[in-house]
């Protein structure tokens, strides 16, 4: 009897371990839905491993339409610039600071991935939060200090404060990469500047659109659209001012495990996105478009 108990244990035994490894295989995240953060002006659901710090050159030339005069706005006086540096404290946290040329902007970011999508599809798309307050350093005379403004209760001075240099912008991100060549993102996003001149909103909501389409193993077609969106229920005016023109773009991105340029056209001069939501006014047409780049180059520690 007991020599029949070992042999049945002996044969069981082997099927129960492959099934213990079996329960205990789990549903990994994708393979780089994107190859960086940074997709044009947006942000993507990717945050790289924990320790990562990441380096960003964000370039926008002047618009092209001066066409040789300018080298085709490259030689533009208009040109925007953004240096930032970004480090992931923790798995699927990370938070950094950039400057920017453009109102002399200090932001100071951050951005969490709730949600990755698996390979399995336990879980289908990846879901990101990503927060901005930047401060405008500009000097106090950009904000019109001294003025007398009009208000419902008659004249009121203008007394500038710090406060009246911040502004902030916040974004549900929320990407799929549906095989090896495509992945999609779209977003809500809320910005808010705490001075505005009176004729102006002070928030504004918007929907945006980009995406990835792979050509080779370390080359893809990239675009993104942001919409600001014209809401009567949250204008502060009789009538709601004209709302502010899309930001459309589109180009090339060449990565490596390291490296990711992309090279793109696009109508907006804003880099940090409240400001591309908020201020821009070129409609998207071919005179409007710019040459931008963003270069990303990240190290693990």
């Amino acid at each position: 009897m007991k020599n029949y108990i070992l042999m049945l244990l002996l044969t069981v035994m082997p099927f129960s371990g492959i099934f213990a490894q079996e329960e205990e295989v789990k549903d990994k995240p994708v393979r780089a839905p994107f190859a960086s953060g940074y997709l044009i002006d947006n942000q993507t659901t990717m945050i790289p491993i924990k320790g990562t710090l990441e380096f960003a050159i964000q370039h926008k030339f002047g618009t092209i339409e001066n066409g040789k005069s300018d080298f085709f706005g490259i030689y533009a006086p208009a040109a925007n610039i953004r240096l930032a540096l970004d480090y992931v404290f923790f798995k699927n946290f990370q938070a950094g600071i950039g400057l920017s040329k453009e109102r002399m902007y200090t932001d100071l970011n951050a951005k969490w991935t709730i949600l990755e999508q698996t390979r399995e599809n336990t879980i289908p798309v990846a879901v990101a939060l990503y927060g901005v307050v930047a401060i405008d350093g500009r000097n106090e005379s950009a904000f019109g200090t001294g003025k007398t403004w009009h208000s419902g209760e008659g004249k009121t001075e203008f007394d500038f404060n710090f406060p009246d240099r911040l502004s902030y912008f916040s974004q549900l991100i929320i990407g799929r990469k549906f095989n090896h060549w495509l992945s999609l993102q779209t977003g809500v996003s809320f910005t808010h500047y705490n001075l505005v001149d009176p004729e102006f909103d002070h928030d504004k909501i918007g929907l945006h659109f980009n995406g990835r389409i792979n050509f080779s193993p370390q080359s893809s077609f990239i675009f993104n659209y942001d919409a600001p969106l014209k809401i009567q229920q949250i204008s502060e005016q009789l009538e709601v001012p004209p709302h502010h023109q899309s930001n459309v773009s589109f180009g090339v991105e060449i990565a490596t495990s390291t490296h990711a340029f992309q090279i793109y056209m696009g109508n907006s001069k804003g880099i940090i996105p409240q400001d591309i939501m908020m201020w821009n006014s070129n409609k998207f047409s071919w005179e409007n478009l710019a040459f931008g780049f963003t270069i990303t180059r990240i190290w693990n520690f």
